[in-house]
C-alpha cells in the first residue's frame, strides 16, 4: 500500500468509524457488534502508526464515546471520563509494561498490578451528597455526559444511600451492566411482540437507560458494578487502586467478585487465562480484563494521553469477529467437480488464530453479500468453527473493486462448466460443475499416489478427501501453499496436528527428478522408467525439450518402448500439465538435478529386490545398488543378474529359481556390496 492508498483508507475508516459511534453513542441503534468496529479501529490506528502526518487530533478516533442526546440534560464532568487502550495478546502487554517502566525509571520497583473483570454495559457517573444518591450520568463524549439520575434510581444494586461513614462528596464511576438471562427474556418479549432484538447484553444495557420513561428502565431489570472513584471528599488516605475497590464495597456498593493483586505480568496472564476459563458462564457480558497500576501515587505519574491513562490497559480475549480486505477470491474444484470460490485476505486474528481463508460455498452465497474483490469484509470465526464471510462493508468501496465471475471453462482441465440441473424439481442447483468425467481435479487416487510419490506420510486419504471438500485444494499443487491457519481451523484438526503437516510439506518441498516423474502420473511410467528418464536427461527442462521436438533421444533410452514414448510426448505437450508443473514451482517445489550414473562394480547388473531385509529398507538397499552402477528392475526375467531374498520371500524368488538366476541371501548381499 503506497502513500496515497493508505491516506484514502484512513479517510475511509474515519467516515465509517464516526458514522458507526453515531449508530451506537448517539441514535442508540448499533448495526454491527462491538467486535467489528474494534476491528476497524484497530487498522485505522495500524495505518496511523505507519503514516503518522495523516494524524488529526480533532479526528474521532481520538474521542471519547458520543455526544450527548438533545433529550436529555447535558451534564459537565468535574473529571473527564476516560476510555482504555486495549491489547490483545501476552506481546502487546509486555510492550505496555514497558512503555511505563521507562516513564517510571527508579520507581518501576513499587509496580504491581490490579485486575479486574472488564463488564460490557454502559459506562456512568454517580454523585453523592452526604450519602445520598443525586445525579447519575453517562460518559457522553467524556467532558459533557447525559442525565439519567431517574433510569439509574431503578437499578437496586445501586446505593441511593450509603453506609456510614461516608464523605461529604463522592462520584463513583462504573458499569450499568444487564445479565445474559434477562437478555434472553427480553428477547424473547421482542420477538413476540415484533420488536427489533438487541444483538447483545451491552446494546440492551445503554438501550434499557437511554430513553425517558424510567420505568421501561425497571422493566429491564439492570445490574451495576463499581470500579473507580472519580472525586472523593473524605480524609481517607488511598493509597492503592485495589483500596478503592475495598472502600467501595464498604459503603454498599458491589464490585467485581473476581478481582485480584498481581505481583507482576506472569500472575495478571494468570488472572486472565482463568477468567476466561469461567467466562461462558458468567452472567453477564464481557470482553476482557482491566489491569491497572495498583499504586495510586504512581498512576499519577503515569497520567493520561490523549483519551486514555496511561496506567491503564483492557486485555481484549480474542474477538469471534475481525474485518479485513479480500485480495482475491480462488476457484477451487472438488473432487465431485464442484466449483467453490475460496476468498484470499489479509492475514487477520480472530478467535485467538490468524485467518487469510474462508470458503465462500457457491455464486449465490457471493451475490447474496455483494461480495468482491477488494472488498472490506466481516469474518466470524466462533472457537473450532471454520470461518465465514458474514458482511460486506459496502461503504469502505473505493470504486476499484471486481465482481466475481464464475469462469467459463474448468480451471484444471478446460472442460466446459455448467450448473447441474435437479430434474424432480425442475430447476438448477446453485452449484457449478465441471463436466468432464475424467478431470485431474476429481481424482482422488491420483492425488494420494502423488504425495506418496513425495512421501508426505502425514497426509492420508480421509484428509486429503477433508482437504478437498472444504475447498482448500484443488489439485496436488495447493497442497504446497497450505499454511498453519488453513488446518488447524478445521474441526479435530488441532494447533499441533497442523504444525506436522505443514512441517512434512515443508520438508518435502525439494525432490529427486526421478521421483518428481513418478509421482506426476504418466501413463506407462513407473518408479523405474522415471529413473531411466531422470539419468538420462538430467533435469525437467531438457526432458520437456526433447517431449516438444526431439522425441527420438526418448526412443534412444534402454527399455522405452513406443507407449512409453507416446505417453511422454502427450503428457508434456499438454499445456494443462505444464501449467501445473509451473504452479508446483511457484509453490515452492524443487525438481533437483540427476546426476548421471556412474560406473560402479555393479555397472551392467540388474537387481531384483523381495522379501523383507533386516538390516536395511529394501528403499536403502535400492539407493546403494544405483550407487554403485547398478539397476533395479521390478520383475524377474533371463536378463535378471541377481535375485535379493529376505525373509517371506514370493513368486519373484519361485521364478528366480526356475529360471536358473542367481539368488543372494541378504548376508551374501551385504557382502557383495562391502
Amino acid at each position: 500500500m503506497n502513500e496515497t492508498e493508505a491516506f484514502n483508507r484512513i479517510k475511509k475508516l474515519r467516515s465509517e468509524i464516526a458514522r458507526l459511534r453515531k449508530a451506537y453513542h448517539v441514535e442508540n441503534a448499533p448495526n454491527v457488534t462491538d467486535e467489528v468496529y474494534d476491528s476497524l479501529t484497530r487498522e485505522l490506528k495500524e495505518l496511523l502508526k505507519k503514516y503518522p502526518k495523516f494524524e488529526d487530533k480533532n479526528a474521532g478516533e481520538n474521542r471519547v464515546a458520543g455526544k450527548p442526546l438533545d433529550k436529555f440534560v447535558k451534564v459537565k464532568h468535574q473529571t473527564r471520563m476516560l476510555s482504555l487502550n486495549d491489547v490483545f495478546n501476552e506481546e502487546e502487554l509486555a510492550d505496555w509494561e514497558k512503555r511505563i517502566n521507562k516513564l517510571l525509571g527508579n520507581q518501576s520497583s513499587r509496580l504491581n498490578y490490579f485486575c479486574e473483570v472488564k463488564f460490557d454495559g454502559l459506562a456512568v457517573s454517580l454523585i453523592y451528597e452526604k450519602g445520598k444518591f443525586v445525579r447519575g450520568a453517562t460518559r457522553g463524549d467524556g467532558f459533557i455526559g447525559e442525565d439519567i439520575t431517574q433510569n439509574l434510581k431503578t437499578i437496586n444494586s445501586i446505593p441511593l444511600v450509603l453506609n456510614f461513614p461516608y464523605p461529604e462528596y463522592l462520584e463513583v464511576r462504573g458499569e450499568a451492566v444487564m445479565s445474559k438471562k434477562t437478555l434472553e427474556k427480553l428477547n424473547l418479549l421482542n420477538t413476540k411482540e415484533g420488536k427489533i432484538l438487541f444483538a447483545n447484553t451491552r446494546n440492551a444495557a445503554a438501550g434499557s437507560l437511554r430513553q425517558l420513561d424510567p420505568k421501561l428502565s425497571a422493566e429491564r431489570k439492570l445490574d451495576f458494578f463499581a470500579y473507580d472513584i472519580a472525586e472523593n471528599s473524605s480524609d481517607k488516605d488511598l493509597l492503592r487502586h485495589s483500596e478503592k475497590h475495598k472502600y467501595l464495597k464498604s459503603l454498599g456498593f458491589p464490585v467485581d467478585a473476581h478481582d485480584a493483586v498481581c505481583k507482576n505480568l506472569k500472575e495478571v496472564l494468570g488472572f486472565v487465562k482463568k477468567f476466561e476459563k469461567i467466562r461462558p458462564n458468567f452472567p453477564y457480558g464481557t470482553d476482557g480484563v482491566v489491569v491497572s497500576v495498583d499504586d495510586l501515587g504512581l498512576q499519577d505519574i503515569l497520567g493520561v494521553v490523549g483519551k486514555a491513562p496511561r496506567y491503564m490497559a483492557a486485555f481484549k480475549y480474542p474477538a469471534e469477529k475481525a474485518t479485513t480486505v479480500v485480495k482475491d477470491v480462488k476457484i477451487n474444484v472438488g473432487r465431485t467437480g464442484v466449483l467453490t470460490p475460496l476468498a484470499i485476505f489479509e492475514p487477520t486474528l480472530v478467535a485467538g488464530s490468524t485467518v487469510s481463508k474462508a470458503t465462500l460455498h457457491n455464486m449465490d452465497q457471493i451475490e447474496r453479500l455483494d461480495l468482491r474483490i477488494g472488498d472490506t469484509v466481516v469474518i466470524e470465526k466462533a472457537g473450532d468453527v471454520i470461518p465465514k464471510v458474514v458482511e460486506v462493508l459496502t461503504r469502505l468501496r473505493t470504486g476499484k473493486e471486481k465482481k466475481v465471475k464464475m469462469p467459463e471453462d474448468c480451471p484444471v482441465c478446460g472442460s466446459r462448466v455448467e450448473k447441474q440441473k435437479i430434474a424432480e424439481k425442475k430447476e438448477e442447483s446453485v452449484a457449478y460443475y465441471c463436466m468432464n468425467p475424467k478431470c485431474a481435479a476429481k481424482n482422488e487416487r491420483y492425488l494420494e499416489h502423488f504425495v506418496a510419490a513425495f512421501e508426505i506420510y502425514e497426509l492420508g486419504p480421509k484428509i486429503l478427501r477433508r482437504f478437498k471438500d472444504e475447498g482448500l485444494i484443488t489439485d496436488a499443487a495447493d497442497i504446497f501453499a497450505l499454511e498453519k491457519n488453513d488446518i488447524e481451523n478445521l474441526e479435530r484438526f488441532g494447533e499441533k496436528s497442523a504444525e506436522n503437516i505443514v512441517a512434512e510439506i515443508k520438508n518435502k518441498k525439494h525432490i529427486s527428478l526421478g521421483k518428481f516423474l513418478w509421482a506426476l502420473g504418466i501413463l506407462h511410467v513407473g518408479e523405474e522408467t522415471a529413473r531411466d528418464l531422470a539419468m538420462h536427461f538430467g533435469t525437467l527442462e531438457k526432458l520437456i525439450s526433447a517431449a516438444q521436438g526431439n522425441i527420438s533421444e526418448i526412443d534412444s533410452i534402454e527399455n522405452i518402448g513406443p507407449a512409453v514414448l507416446k505417453s511422454v510426448s502427450t503428457f508434456f505437450n499438454d499445456k494443462n500439465n505444464l501449467k501445473f508443473i509451473e504452479k508446483l514451482k511457484k509453490n515452492g517445489v524443487i525438481v533437483e538435478k540427476t546426476e548421471k550414473r556412474k560406473a560402479g562394480k555393479f555397472t551392467g547388473l540388474n537387481f531384483i529386490l523381495t522379501g523383507t531385509l533386516s538390516a536395511m529398507s529394501r528403499e536403502i538397499a535400492k539407493e546403494k545398488i544405483l550407487a554403485l552402477g547398478g539397476k533395479v528392475v521390478s520383475s524377474v526375467s533371463k536378463n535378471t543378474s541377481y535375485v535379493v531374498a529376505g525373509e517371506e520371500s514370493g513368486s519373484k524368488l519361485t521364478t528366480a529359481q526356475k529360471l536358473g538366476v542367481k539368488v543372494l541371501t541378504e548376508k551374501e548381499f551385504l557382502n557383495l556390496l562391502s
